[in-house]
């Protein structure tokens, strides 16, 4: 996380909780590759939103530079996490 704090939202952690022991190990690999790592867009519209792609999941997050805080806005399958966005 090379010395990034990581938030989550309630929304995030709810999608967590749901998820089989393997993929939210998946998940958490790759939030702790953030906020490098593969596969990194931008949000369309959003000045400070990206998302990263763990298979059909979706995790959507912002940064704070200054603070080097990673906020987890929301983790969603592939079809439903835009629709907040």
């Amino acid at each position: 996380m090379n010395g990034y704090t990581v938030t989550f939202e309630k929304a995030a952690l709810k999608f967590m909780r749901k998820q089989d022991r393997v993929l939210q190990e998946r998940i958490m690999n790759i939030i702790k590759q953030l906020p490098g790592g593969a596969d990194i867009k931008r949000l369309q519209g959003y000045e400070n939103l990206y998302r990263t792609r763990a298979g059909n999941v979706r995790i959507i997050y912002s940064i704070k530079e200054t603070l080097k805080i990673i906020n987890i806005e929301n983790i969603d399958n592939r079809g439903d996490v835009y629709k907040r966005y």
